[in-house]
């Protein structure tokens, strides 16, 4: 992006505080006026003291020269000193609220976003915080620097250099001959480090990505013992990063120091010029001083030069992140008008095929039918295409051929978010927000009362535990167990109450006597709604009104319980596979003989 496109990309966020733009613009004009100033007391006491000293007049006569400099100079100071706290402070207002508007831009776009955008390679989390932290933070430099830092300085150095013109044309020639020079050098210098600011850019989004995985992955790496190798791959990405910073440092320090060369030729070019002057007597002693003041008030903002080209060069380079996040429209999630007024819960697939973004393909010409008000459940192997058809099923993910209906009607057409108010999902690993334990429950209902949130943690045969903790419900809920925060994730159903229900492995955390006391509650929330399982629980699916039976992405059988078994297929298959990992056979014996010992107890 050019600095153009940025600054329009800019202009809606700016818009609204116009006000407090014109109000910096305005300061910044007198600013510029009361910089002025110096040279103007400075060439008039020093032609005025060597009027004096020609007259030989003593300190005496002085005095009042002296206390009148004095006060100009003060009143100056002081007026100067409210002027820079406005602009100051209406910058940092400025640049403040826009930082917020930017941010909040930026969430907002990524709610809406359907989950095909975090899914996408460039997209991670640790890229998208560093895209957003970074371009936010360059962007409001940018906005810093043009009404804080830029438009004071530049204002300062047109102003100067008007002056110098109107009090020696030959002077201000000399100045303006020098500034094309400077400006080219910083021109120069951009573009030089332009290639090496996206290699920084690329290499922090790898390097923050990479220390979200160490902390995410923390338990794998500590099981085999990899210590050394995350450290040594986040080392190398580091050294990476040493080696452009040091390039971009290079290169600045290289075009610092031929831009102070030319500051300083600029410098002595002026005080040859008015000296001879001077000695030609077309000028007075005060005006050598005046000019050098002059020209310094218009070398300052390009001394300032290589700071607000390396800045800005940050805004073109995080910029282009951070808008392509809020660019990013195609990847809004659909919705349709049609609210889900009446919903049964008859769901029904039809030569379904999908693919994910990264190009995995998932289902291939997928056909079933889950009734409204039955309990449906998925089974297969791992990659079977059995979660991702919940996905499609909550429209997190559109089909890419075939159709997808809800009660007769294409699900596309439902209005998503009302749609998912009438939904709820349990998945085998459950997100737990920052907070406490009944805010995370409450969050299936932001309007249920701490009754009905007890209720619901009774459901889930979580309150005993909750009431033995020292805080109770304002416990943190992320400090909990794994098999806990499940029991929380279950209590957010039971509290949401949705008519159609979809259950990932929903106890796929929980123990034996747990999952038993879930099974019992899921039975009874599911009398009378849709119910879709995916378990490998034999007991989660054996009672179930259909199975259907997917492999590599295709369903390949369908039917209850004991007509799948009979087909001996796929589903007979599993089942037995299942059944041996339990051990059914001894466990059935060891149940056989307390049957036994009971009945002969009894006889």
């Amino acid at each position: 992006m050019s600095l153009w496109q940025i600054i329009q990309r800019l202009l809606p966020y700016v818009r609204p505080y116009w006000r407090l733009v014109l109000g910096t613009l305005l300061l910044t004009l007198v600013g510029s006026l009361a910089a002025q100033v110096n040279p103007f007391v400075l060439r008039y006491t020093v032609d005025t003291v060597q009027t004096m000293l020609n007259r030989n007049q003593a300190l005496a006569q002085g005095a009042t020269l002296l206390a009148g400099i004095s006060a100009v100079l003060l009143v100056k100071e002081v007026v100067n000193a409210f002027i820079q706290f406005g602009q100051k402070f209406y910058g940092e207002r400025i640049r403040i609220s826009i930082s917020t508007t930017l941010s909040q831009a930026a969430i907002h776009k990524i709610l809406s976003y359907q989950l095909g955008f975090y899914a996408s390679g460039g997209n991670q989390t640790g890229k998208l915080q560093t895209r957003i932290d970074r371009g936010v933070e360059s962007l409001m430099k940018l906005v810093q620097n043009f009404f804080i830092d830029i438009l004071p300085l530049f204002a300062n150095a047109v102003v100067a250099l008007v002056v110098m013109f109107f009090a020696n044309v030959y002077v201000g020639i000399t100045a303006v001959l020098i500034l094309p020079i400077y400006f080219w050098l910083s021109y120069a210098q951009a573009d030089k480090l332009n290639g090496v600011r996206r290699t920084l850019r690329r290499l922090r989004e790898e390097k923050n990505q990479g220390l979200v995985n160490i902390i995410d992955s923390a338990v794998v790496i500590k099981s085999f013992v990899r210590e050394d190798y995350e450290e040594e791959k986040q080392n190398g990405l580091q050294q990476q990063l040493v080696t452009a910073q040091l390039q971009t440092r290079k290169t600045n320090f290289l075009y610092d120091g031929l831009k102070t060369f030319v500051e300083q030729v600029g410098v002595v070019l002026i005080i040859i010029l008015t000296a001879y002057l001077v000695l030609d007597r077309q000028i007075s002693i005060g005006a050598i001083m005046f000019h050098i003041l002059l020209f310094n008030n218009v070398s300052a903002p390009i001394r300032q030069l290589h700071r607000i080209y390396d800045e800005m060069n940050d805004a073109l380079t995080y910029s282009e992140g951070f808008f392509s996040i809020l660019d990013a429209e195609d990847q809004t999630e659909p919705t349709g008008a049609l609210l889900p007024d009446h919903l049964h819960g008859t769901f029904e697939l039809h030569d379904v095929s999908f693919a994910y973004p990264s190009g995995t393909a998932a289902l291939h010409g997928v056909n079933m039918r889950i009734e409204a008000g039955k309990t449906t459940a998925l089974v297969g192997l791992s990659g079977a295409g059995k979660s991702t058809i919940i996905n499609l099923l909550c429209k997190f993910y559109t089909p890419d051929s075939g159709t997808l209906t809800l009660d007769g009607q294409p699900l596309c057409d439902y209005d998503t978010h009302a749609l998912r108010q009438s939904l709820g999902l349990v998945l085998q690993k459950n997100h737990i927000f920052k907070g406490t334990i009944e805010e995370n429950i409450r969050y299936g209902n932001f309007s249920a009362s701490f009754e009905q949130v007890q209720a619901a943690a009774r459901s889930a045969y979580l309150h005993d535990q909750i009431v033995a903790l020292p805080q109770q419900y304002q416990s943190d809920a992320q400090q909990l167990s794994g098999g806990q925060q499940q029991r929380i994730a279950i209590a957010r159903l039971f509290l949401k109450n949705p008519p159609i229900i979809f259950l990932d492995e929903p106890t796929a955390s929980l123990d034996a006597i747990a999952t038993e006391q879930i099974k019992n509650s899921l039975d009874a929330i599911k009398q009378g709604r849709t119910v879709v399982i995916i378990s490998h629980s034999l007991a989660q699916i054996v009672d179930s009104d259909c199975i259907y039976v997917m492999k590599q992405g295709r369903m390949v059988e369908s039917g209850t319980h004991d007509e799948l078994y009979d087909l001996k297929g796929t589903y007979r298959e599993i089942f037995d596979a299942s059944a041996r990992s339990l051990n059914i056979e001894k466990l059935a014996r060891v149940l056989v003989d307390d049957g036994d010992e009971v009945a002969d107890t009894a006889g």
